[in-house]
């Protein structure tokens, strides 16, 4: 199996894992978090105005290729990936962005877009339990409450959209969450390439795979669609700023932090996306959800919080 993991790594990845949340958030991954938020915040609202006019098979596309013409004029971005690395690579293009960039665009046709960044928000909830599957290590008790409690104010955001009539069915809101397995488990995946490659290299041969996985459905996609230059626009800044630099501070946030708290921006996007509402749309903010913005600071302050280190977990001296 080409994405095997050799048997003698196991111990290796397991010290990491555990090594990586002992230091504290420095300032350089909060400011990384921030300009990941702003852009993935902002990413709902550049979808629902590219799908206006643009099928949603052409925005999967659209996003890898502006996203990709991006990272191609970083200079230190075209080092070649070796030959071995390949077949992950591959996979990765598949679950971290063709097949996700698909989704959400058919997901937010019927899930509002508020509804959808409370379902990205949950992203935290579904990376720990997979990380943790696929280490077979389970997250601290803190470690899950933080998470849950980042979870619980991303969902108070959402309660005055849902109770203002914003609509939603079982057939968005079951795309959103295979979505969100699908991103779990690409940044699974995705560690020992980051490890192994700057995140500007990375990235950019995982939107160059995405792009031409994405690209017969892309050409139906345009044929079903209507140009417009403000869904042209929206889908070229989803993906020079979505796709293309906000991926690159997100592996690189990942590669410092680790998979569970690199998911910390993720509990600010409803709050980016709630305050563009307000802006462009004039959608109504309550009361309760300036609380809910208020526990999700606090979920991923706690979420932020270096791990206590135990004794089972230290490399025994030598």
């Amino acid at each position: 199996m080409p994405l095997a993991i050799d048997a003698r790594l196991v111990p290796v990845m397991k010290l990491n894992s555990t090594a990586e949340t002992q230091s504290s958030f420095a300032f350089l991954d909060w400011l990384l978090s921030i300009g990941m938020a702003l852009t993935w915040g902002s990413s709902f609202l550049l979808i629902k105005i590219a799908i206006r006019d643009f099928d949603s098979a052409l925005i999967p596309l659209g996003r890898t290729a502006f996203g990709a013409a991006a990272l191609l004029l970083i200079p230190g971005a075209r080092q070649r990936i070796t030959r071995e690395h390949w077949p992950r690579l591959l996979v990765l293009g598949f679950v971290w962005m063709a097949f996700p960039f698909f989704l959400y665009p058919l997901a937010e046709e019927t899930v509002s877009s508020a509804i959808t960044g409370m379902m990205n928000g949950g992203l935290p909830v579904v990376v720990t339990l997979v990380t943790a599957i696929w280490v077979q290590v389970m997250p601290s008790p803190r470690r899950i409450v933080a998470v849950l409690v980042g979870f619980s104010g991303i969902a108070l955001i959402a309660i005055p959209s849902i109770s203002d009539g914003s609509t939603a069915d079982t057939r968005g809101i079951a795309l959103l969450l295979i979505a969100l397995f699908s991103y779990a488990v690409a940044i699974n995946i995705a560690r020992p390439l980051q490890s192994a490659y700057s995140p500007a290299t990375l990235m950019l041969h995982v939107e160059l795979v995405a792009c031409v996985i994405s690209l017969p459905l892309g050409i139906w996609g345009a044929k079903h669609s209507t140009f417009s230059w403000p869904a042209l626009s929206a889908l070229a800044l989803l993906g020079v700023l979505g796709t293309g630099f906000a991926f690159v501070l997100f592996a690189l946030l990942s590669k410092r932090t680790g998979a569970v708290r690199s998911m910390i921006p993720t509990y600010f996007t409803p709050i980016v996306g709630t305050v563009l509402g307000k802006l462009f749309n004039n959608e109504p903010i309550m009361w309760i959800s300036v609380i809910g913005m208020l526990i999700v600071i606090i979920g991923a302050w706690l979420t932020s919080l270096p791990e206590k280190q135990k004794a089972t977990d230290r490399v025994p001296a030598r």
